[in-house]
C-alpha cells in the first residue's frame, strides 16, 4: 500500500487548500446550526473537482484527500457523495445528491437532485421533484436536513452496483468524519490554549494532554484508514474505515465538548458545525453495528 500522493494529487491537494482560504472562517455575526455556502459548492464545481475521482491520475486518494480538507471548513456542501459516490456509480447523474436511508431525513435531501435510496438490501436511485422533498429547517445537526415526502419513480440497482454504492458511501463517511474530526481537534487545541484556568492555559494540564493525545490518534487513524480504503476500494476495507470513524468520533464529540465546557454548548464557538456534523454520520449504512457486521463478512470470513 503506497499513499503517497503523485504530482497530479499534490496538485490537487494545494489547489484544494488555496480554494479551502476563502471558507475558512465562520461569519461574525453567524449563531445558527447550518452554515451553507453556495459560492463554496459553485467554486468546486466550476474547477471540475467532483470528478477527480474519474481521472487516472488523481482516483478516488484524492478525491478523499480533498473531502476530508473541505470537511474542516466552518462552512458546508454537498461534497462527499459527489466526489466519492458518484464517480462510481454514473458521473453523468445531476448533483447534488443525497441519501434516504429506511425513510428517515438525510443531509442535503431538500436540494437533491438524485437521491440514493436505501430500503434493507435494495438500493435505488431516483430524482425528486417539486413537492417530493421538504427542508427541516429546525435541524441541529449543522447539514441542511431534509425528508422525503412524495413518492418519486426510483430505479432500482442491481446487486452488484448496490453493493459498489454502499462500498463508497462508507467510503465517503470516513474521509468526512476525519475531517471532521481533525476541525474539532483544532478548534479545541486553541481553546484550551488560550483559556485559563488556576492561573495557567487549560491545555499545559497534564491530564488534558493525555487525552488529547488520545484523540489526536484516534483522528490519524481514522483518516489514514479512510484514505487506504479510497485507495484499494475494497468493501472490507470501507467498512473497517467506516467503523472506526463513526465509534471515534462518539469519543471525539464527548472530549471536545467537556474540555471546552460551556463554552462548547454555545453558538458563539464553531465547535457544534464540526461536532453536529459527526452525529448525523455515526447512524450512516446502520451505524457501528452495521459496519461491524460488514468487517466480520468481508474481513473474517
Amino acid at each position: 500500500m503506497d499513499l503517497t500522493l503523485n504530482e497530479d494529487q499534490l496538485a490537487v491537494e494545494g489547489a484544494i487548500d488555496k480554494l479551502a482560504e476563502d471558507f475558512s472562517s465562520s461569519p461574525v455575526d453567524f449563531h445558527g446550526f447550518a452554515l451553507v455556502s453556495d459560492d463554496l459548492d459553485r467554486e468546486l464545481e466550476e474547477g471540475g473537482y467532483f470528478e477527480i475521482a474519474a481521472v487516472p491520475e488523481m482516483g478516488p486518494l484524492s478525491a478523499a484527500v480533498s473531502v476530508a480538507r473541505l470537511a474542516q471548513l466552518p462552512y458546508t456542501a454537498e461534497v462527499a457523495l459527489s466526489m466519492l459516490v458518484r464517480p462510481h456509480l454514473d458521473i453523468e447523474l445531476p448533483r447534488p445528491f443525497g441519501v434516504i436511508e429506511h425513510g428517515r431525513p438525510g443531509r442535503f435531501v431538500a436540494m437533491a437532485k438524485t437521491l440514493i435510496i436505501i430500503d434493507g438490501d435494495s438500493v435505488g436511485i431516483a430524482h425528486p421533484q417539486a413537492g417530493d422533498v421538504e427542508a427541516l429547517p429546525d435541524s441541529l445537526f449543522a447539514y441542511p436536513m431534509g425528508k422525503l415526502v412524495g413518492s418519486p419513480e426510483v430505479k432500482t440497482l442491481d446487486a452488484e452496483t448496490a453493493a459498489t454504492v454502499k462500498t463508497w458511501l462508507r467510503v465517503s463517511s470516513a474521509a468526512e468524519i476525519a475531517g471532521l474530526m481533525q476541525a474539532a481537534l483544532d478548534c479545541i487545541v486553541e481553546h484550551v490554549s488560550v483559556r485559563k484556568q488556576f492561573g495557567r492555559p487549560l491545555g499545559t494540564f497534564q491530564a488534558l494532554r493525555h487525552r488529547l493525545s488520545e484523540c489526536a490518534v484516534l483522528t490519524g487513524g481514522v483518516r489514514w484508514l479512510a484514505l487506504k480504503a479510497a485507495w484499494s476500494g475494497d468493501a472490507g476495507d470501507a467498512a473497517l474505515a467506516c467503523l472506526h470513524a463513526q465509534d471515534s468520533a462518539t469519543r471525539i464529540i464527548y472530549d471536545v465538548h467537556q474540555m471546552s465546557g460551556a463554552m462548547g454548548m454555545t453558538l458563539e464557538m464553531d465547535l457544534h458545525l464540526w461536532t453536529y456534523r459527526m452525529k448525523a454520520l455515526i447512524s450512516d449504512l446502520g451505524g457501528r453495528g452495521g459496519q461491524a457486521q460488514v468487517v466480520a463478512e468481508h474481513c473474517f470470513a
